[in-house]
């Protein structure tokens, strides 16, 4: 059974239980995503034929640029709806590669919802705007991407509707990325505009595709999500790795964490009605995403994908062959479902841009000792910290203390040897932070 221990202090906090994973807070607000209008903004998207990234930038009704324009159009909408919640703005590079041997421009379409509190607080939720079919190199041929991932745009589209309007600490950039079938150049744009404006990036969730139940099997899979997430980061040098391979926090570095906290959100939101399929790997076996560049800068992220794929239906040529349907188009979605998706981003939006940063780092010290002592740097804003705590043998944190007024406390009767510690930041409303590992403290 979970233990929870409370101190008592002047500030208040509110209790949160944890889940099995983590903590999770509850979907607020009235607003819900909408099927029926998520379908219609795939729908948008399909009709512009093709949204390959060397497609016209300048057709009027047909290529990429007029889907941008779109994508960009919606969210003045939105930002004129809520009077002027969001910002919107694109921010474009050119990329030269295999797969676009003469160069293009690629352009990301953002909308930036500014925190209240310190706006440098970044929480980022993207999907790539552009589509391809079996040949990367075809430019011409309509490429519906219904699913991949038209799905992922029309769900940061929903979002910003959802969310507009609403109050947070921190920042939120809903992202529309091209560039991703030629490269993953979208999300590299956006990982280095993110660096660059200094945004302190909490969380990035990178959903791409996100909208079908039917697997390539016929099996249909419509409560489940599949969650990616790295271990040991990869922008780390080999002395951070080998740190965390020294104090086994191989399945705790921050883009692990922030899977945890996903799951946790979406069991304390049984409403949503979606289990989290937390998979210990960055991305589907030997594939990557746009989350990827931001893995490489340190920064944590995870993707989001269906609970099965249909390949049939993903990178192919529009056709019939023996009786089977090929290609990526509207037919093959379930917009429930998608909503449901949706419904999981927008409760991780929430608690994670209204929390407090997590801790820069927590340090243990109790070698030749019963007791652990745990101390962490402080973070602004802070309401307390929620120390967890668990068997070295166990995944997921199964006991917790939360502490105020202090950076430091004593887990009597807990052996370091024994044990894996971390720290979370709390707001007054309770909304937590993720979860930073314990390592060793510095020697003297």
């Amino acid at each position: 059974m979970t233990k929870m221990l409370f101190l008592t202090a002047a500030a208040v906090l509110v209790p949160m239980p944890i889940m099995a994973q983590t903590v999770g807070q509850t979907v607020s607000g009235s607003r819900a995503p909408d099927p029926a209008r998520m379908k219609a903004t795939v729908e948008t998207l399909v009709s512009f034929g093709t949204r390959h990234t060397l497609s016209s930038a300048t057709d009027p009704k047909r290529g990429i640029g007029a889907a941008r324009r779109w994508g960009a159009a919606e969210f003045a909408k939105i930002a004129k709806g809520c009077g002027g919640c969001l910002t919107v703005e694109t921010i474009a590079d050119r990329f030269t590669g295999p797969r676009a041997p003469d160069g293009v421009e690629v352009v990301d379409v953002l909308a930036i919802q500014k925190g209240t509190g310190n706006p440098t607080q970044v929480v980022i939720v993207a999907g790539h705007i552009d589509s391809r079919v079996t040949d990367v190199m075809n430019v011409t041929s309509d490429a519906p991407g219904a699913n991949d991932n038209a799905s992922g745009t029309a769900l940061v589209i929903e979002a910003a509707r959802v969310l507009a309007g609403e109050k947070f600490d921190g920042t939120i950039v809903y992202a529309l990325l091209s560039g991703e079938e030629q490269g993953l150049w979208g999300g590299k744009l956006l990982a280095a505009t993110a660096k660059a404006r200094g945004w302190q990036v909490r969380a990035m969730l990178n959903n791409d595709i996100v909208g079908n139940t039917i697997g390539q099997n016929g099996r249909q899979v419509a409560d489940r999500v599949r969650v990616f997430s790295e271990g040991i980061r990869a922008g780390d040098d080999a002395k951070a790795s080998a740190t965390r391979r020294a104090i086994g926090g191989e399945d705790d570095g921050p883009s692990r964490a922030l899977a945890k906290k996903i799951d946790g959100i979406a069991e304390a939101n049984p409403q949503i009605g979606l289990n989290v399929f937390a998979v210990r790997r960055f991305d589907r076996f030997g594939r990557g995403g746009d989350h990827s560049p931001f893995l490489d800068l340190g920064f944590p992220a995870v993707r989001f994908s269906v609970g099965i794929e249909n390949y049939d239906r993903q990178h192919q040529d529009l056709r019939t062959e023996n009786g089977r349907d090929y290609g990526d188009t509207v037919a093959g979605m379930d917009f429930p479902y998608l909503a449901k998706v949706t419904a999981l981003n927008v409760a991780a939006l929430r608690q994670l841009a209204d929390a407090p940063a997590a801790p820069a780092s927590v340090s243990l010290d109790g070698a030749l000792s019963m007791d652990t002592r745990v101390f962490w740097d402080a973070v602004p804003g802070a309401a307390g910290y929620r120390l967890y705590w668990r068997r070295a043998d166990a995944q997921d944190w199964t006991d917790s203390r939360v502490v105020t007024g202090a950076t430091e406390t004593v887990l009597k009767d807990i052996v370091v040897d024994d044990h894996f510690v971390g720290v979370a930041a709390v707001a007054k409303d309770g909304a937590e932070s993720l979860v930073t590992f314990g390592g060793m403290a510095p020697r003297k």
